[in-house]
């Protein structure tokens, strides 16, 4: 028997919302490889959905150039449509602007790859990126690339500031994302305790072999987490000998990032209340 159709001006059908549901999460899937792509059996696997259902959903964004597949590889790829829908919002990270030269600064001071993540649903989101002087960088995460809330050091930060219900809530839904990165839900919730007690999260395995990262929460002045920022290096120039040097640098950063911050925000309070004359 069908479902009868909703009537005109009435609620959507459930079984069309959970399709752009379902659109929404297949692309933020694809999205996570990027210039590599994606192969169907993985974003089956990393969804928990069917391998026709996520195929029917691929062939949708591929008719709507939000997905392209490399004719070479069949790996999915993210589209034009989404690079162009994207422009219509450069602005859309103001901290990136208020941070840059903060992390510029710490990149040059530390002489390592300094990065800017955000949260963005289960995912951490590189924003930025900022090379250091170092001849060798670590390169391991490109601006754009998305990855599960504790599949890095940056996710560990950001699951920190929620409560330990939520961050347990969200690592089990990221569980098969994570497995494929060898990633064990409660190594990362052991991780994600830690970074509460002291701060900060620190891998002395970074994502790359031979590399090791540490993060730091950019906080809000009511003490809300609104970012993490990462340094990457190889890990003889990021032992637990050298960690406090880095660890204070960056913190002295991301205090002058939550002044400004701070600052810009009372401006604009200010000059958005009634009777500023704007």
């Amino acid at each position: 028997m069908k479902k009868p159709r909703a009537a005109a001006g009435g609620a959507e059908p459930t079984d069309g919302a959970q399709s752009v549901r379902r659109a929404l999460a297949v692309l933020r899937l694809v999205a996570s490889g990027q210039e590599r792509g994606v192969r169907l059996t993985d974003i089956a696997v990393m969804s928990g959905l069917s391998r026709p259902t996520v195929h029917r959903l691929l062939k949708v964004l591929i008719d709507e150039t939000a997905v392209e597949q490399d004719p070479a590889t069949k790996h999915y790829l993210v589209g034009t449509e989404m690079s162009l829908l994207g422009l219509a919002r450069g602005g859309r990270f103001p901290l990136r602007a208020v941070a840059e030269p903060y992390l510029q600064a710490l990149a040059a001071e530390v002489g390592d790859t300094v990065f800017l993540s955000v949260r963005h649903g289960a995912d951490s989101v590189c924003v930025a990126r900022y090379l250091g002087s170092h001849p060798i960088q670590v390169l391991s995460i490109d601006v754009g690339v998305r990855r599960p809330l504790g599949g890095s050091v940056s996710g560990i930060v950001l699951l920190a500031a929620m409560n330990q219900d939520e961050s347990r809530e969200l690592t089990q839904t990221n569980a098969s994302r994570l497995a494929l990165q060898k990633r064990d839900t409660s190594a990362i919730l052991r991780e994600v305790r830690a970074a509460r007690d002291q701060g900060h999260a620190y891998a002395a395995q970074g994502v790359m072999p031979g590399t090791s990262a540490v993060a730091v929460p950019i906080r809000d002045n009511r003490g809300h987490v609104l970012a993490a920022v990462s340094v990457a290096a190889l890990a003889d120039r990021l032992d637990r000998k050298r960690l406090p040097d880095v660890l204070a640098r960056i913190k002295v950063q991301t205090e002058r990032i939550t002044k400004r911050h701070t600052e810009i925000a009372k401006h604009a309070a200010r000059r958005n209340s009634p009777g500023s004359g704007a």
